[in-house]
């Protein structure tokens, strides 16, 4: 029974597919049958045993420490026999270092928990632990190398442990992506209970299933809700609705979960997040919560104490300073560098283009950057001659939404222009914007004229804060496919969390979204 006074008032049928008849107490959350926690003298908790993993978890680990293990044992072998004479190792001080070194790296791995189930697979949390770790041996080595004047030492510096950390980052992506392929194919995903209102609850599984390869996957719903169990819905985006907000320890209970995640809403408060955390302890489930407030992550938010209470602090976006001039110079640097190895492509597109439709090679169209100020943007034309001339016509086959304009077998499109768009070599020629400090390699989606007029108050015109970009969030994230608001979205996640990291993942993620053609039209 559960150890609630009020267990004996009428349960809540838990709507549950696997155990549908399961009943648990309105009051404190628990099935009437579950048994009561375990606690010591008066009343005191006794601490839980963690649960196991799941059983792929487990494997996962011991694959990614195999990978660690091998990357440092074939450097070792690296150092100690190929790049010096096997003579060396006759130097006692040498062979403690080729004997200590793996060892030292492997602490410092589980010191900054490299293994830690919940970040293996995660990517850039992941990556930043192992570089974090291999750093602090490398400083340690070198420190100790030029106090003792050790050859060994210095090898592992500027040798070794470089290339076993280039090994293990290269093993761990490889996993990473074969971990998300699996993924995507609805295996080794982490089950999650939303709890929250209904709009809030509706956006997580919308965004899961849009993104799959992070492993959560919502299969129960908690929603806020005062009123009888019978007004509740049925499910949300064919999610079933278990229970309100109050029966979140009796559904994970009931079926193991791993994670519950606390949305928005009305009815929660430090208190009852409290006590939740408490009562999920030694059931295997993570508490996920989501401020959700602003759409921000990143170095803008820090946790901030103030009396013991833990608050969120958002500083405000800079686009100026040495990191804005890092991206600057990159920027035209890197623009530059592509424009002259793609020179060979550039001008057979731009030949392909003269040769099977009449017009110029490129097409040219004033576009507003940033603050506001306007620029002609250079692209390989796609459509006939007259295509503006036509746009009139179509509008009433605009499949666009806000104030996009979109058609999917736009009939202006030539032969080549079907090509050229499905893998964004149209795109191209905007390296010369790039070079000329109109436009960034990542920015946001550069606006027309007449899109700009449209924008209403709310707050689509900060997207102007930075330069366009040629790529963006925007391209990784759908293409084309993206609705209007979900353009508008991007765009606004990218502006106030810039960072000199995002851009690299965004341009790292743009090869893949333009080999695979997906959402390009």
């Amino acid at each position: 029974m559960c150890d609630c006074k009020n267990a004996g008032v009428t349960g809540i049928k838990a709507a549950i597919p696997q155990d549908p008849e399961r009943v648990i107490c309105p009051v404190c959350g628990r099935p009437i049958d579950a048994p009561a926690d375990l606690r010591g003298p008066w009343g005191v908790p006794v601490p839980m045993p963690a649960p196991p993993r799941p059983s792929w978890e487990s494997r996962y680990g011991r694959v990614t420490f195999g990978v660690d293990v091998l990357s440092l044992l074939t450097a070792d072998v690296v150092v100690s026999v190929i790049y010096h004479d096997v003579s060396v190792l006759n130097i006692p001080a040498n062979l403690v270092v080729a004997l200590a070194v793996p060892m030292l790296t492997l602490l410092a791995l589980a010191l900054n928990h490299a293994w830690d189930p919940r970040i293996l697979g995660c990517g850039p949390e992941e990556f930043r632990r192992v570089t974090s770790a291999y750093v602090t041996v490398i400083a340690v080595m070198a420190v100790v190398g030029y106090a003792v004047e050790t050859a060994g030492g210095h090898s592992w510096v500027f040798g070794a442990l470089p290339l076993a950390l280039m090994w293990s980052l290269s093993g761990r992506f490889l996993l990473r992506k074969w971990l998300h392929r699996r993924r995507s194919s609805g295996s080794y995903l982490r089950s999650v209970v939303a709890a929250g209102d209904e709009v809030s609850v509706r956006e997580l599984i919308q965004r899961t299933r849009g993104a799959a390869y992070t492993g959560w996957t919502v299969e129960a719903v908690c929603l806020a809700h005062a009123g009888p169990p019978g007004e509740l819905p049925l499910d949300i985006e064919g999610v079933p609705v278990v229970g309100t907000e109050r029966d979140v320890v009796g559904i994970v209970t009931l079926r193991e979960f791993a994670a519950v995640a606390i949305l928005p809403s009305v009815g929660w408060s430090q208190s009852r997040t409290q006590r939740l955390a408490w009562d999920l302890e030694g059931t295997g489930a993570d508490l996920l919560i989501a401020p959700a407030l602003m759409d921000i992550v990143g170095p803008r938010l820090h946790i901030s104490p103030v009396a013991g209470m833990p608050l969120l602090q958002l500083s405000a976006p800079r686009f100026t300073g040495p990191a804005w001039v890092v991206k600057s110079v990159l920027d035209r640097v890197l623009a530059l560098m592509l424009l002259i190895a793609m020179s060979p492509l550039l001008i057979t597109v731009g030949c392909a283009v003269r040769l099977t439709s009449p017009g110029p090679a490129f097409y040219r169209q004033t576009r507003v950057g940033r603050a506001g100020t306007t620029f002609e943007m250079i692209k390989f034309r796609s459509m006939v001659r007259d295509a503006d001339a036509r746009l009139a016509e179509l509008s009433a086959e605009n499949e666009g939404s806000g104030v996009l304009f979109k058609i999917k077998d736009d009939p202006r499109v030539t032969p080549v222009g079907h090509f050229i768009r499905r893998y964004s070599i149209d795109e191209l020629p905007q390296l010369l914007n790039v070079v000329a400090g109109h436009m960034s390699l990542v920015g946001p989606r550069p606006p027309l004229i007449s899109e700009v007029e449209k924008y209403d108050d709310g707050g689509v015109r900060r997207r102007m804060l930075v330069k366009p970009g040629l790529t963006g969030l925007w391209q990784v994230s759908g293409r084309s496919d993206l609705s209007w608001e979900e353009s508008v979205r991007m765009d606004l996640r990218y502006v106030e969390n810039w960072s000199i990291a995002l851009d690299v993942m965004i341009l790292w993620k743009t090869a893949a979204a333009v080999f695979r053609a997906e959402g390009a039209y």
